[in-house]
């Protein structure tokens, strides 16, 4: 039986041969094959922008009603792999995964923040995302789109929210330690302080660096100028020296 929230999508059944998958693709069709615990290993072709505006929308965590050609029932599939060009990044292959509905399976769902976190926007932390994607198991129909993370309770440098704070939907099992920190508010770092600093300020700095440079130039340069000086005033001694050395 499959989900009532499943989408529905037409195939064929693909002749293998004669059959060019490049010649197909010309003709807007996509090449496919779906598999599972109770369907055999059945090569497919697509229309090619059915698929993208299905698959737009399902992702590859929800259900899809796969309506094949000349059969009287169709299956329920995930779409498990994708295959692109790797010039135009177009898709020219998908595996369809059709699962048994009455046991569960593991995914990664992708985890989004939600709300505005206090220590970001009055002490100006930043917030820091340990993991993007969370491993689940949940039957294929209770597979969700996507895990929400709320923010909004870290009020404090430094504070963290953890596997075990989530909240997630009746039948899915999160596969991670209960004390993995999932979100963290970090202090803000002294490179975005420097960043955050007024132009004119910057300017200044620069040109404070640059007139110590100068001086220090000018410093330097009387400086050889004086030993100079000192050395030509004591050239004639010098050279009296040497002739009563020359003398004796």
């Amino acid at each position: 039986m499959v989900s009532k929230n499943a989408i529905p999508l037409s195939a064929e059944v693909r002749e293998t041969k004669g059959s060019k998958a490049e010649d197909l693709r010309k003709q807007g069709f996509l090449p496919a094959v779906a598999y599972g615990p109770k369907i055999e290993g059945t090569p497919l072709i697509l229309n090619s922008k059915e698929f993208d505006k299905v698959f737009a929308e399902a992702g590859e965590h929800a259900l899809i009603d796969l309506k094949i050609k000349g059969r009287k029932e169709s299956a329920p599939v995930l779409v498990h792999d994708i295959q692109k060009d790797g010039v135009s990044g177009r898709i020219i292959h998908v595996d369809f995964y059709a699962p048994d509905l009455e046991k569960k399976v593991e995914m990664a769902v992708e985890l989004v923040l939600e709300g505005e976190s206090p220590a970001v926007k009055k002490l100006g932390g930043t917030i820091i995302k340990t993991l993007s994607e969370l491993e689940i198991k949940a039957l294929p129909t209770n597979i969700p789109d996507e895990i929400k993370v709320n923010i909004e309770s870290l009020d404090a440098i430094g504070k963290e929210i953890f596997v075990r704070d989530l909240v997630v939907p009746e039948g899915v099992e999160i596969l991670k330690d209960p004390d993995e920190v999932l979100v963290l508010v970090a202090a803000p770092t002294k490179v975005e302080e420097e960043l955050e600093k007024p132009i004119e300020e910057k300017i200044e700095e620069i040109e404070g660096m640059v007139k110590k440079g100068e001086e220090g130039a000018e410093e330097a340069g009387e400086a050889e100028e004086g030993k100079g000086g000192a050395e030509k005033k004591e050239g004639p001694e010098k050279k009296e020296e040497k002739k009563e050395k020359e003398k004796d």
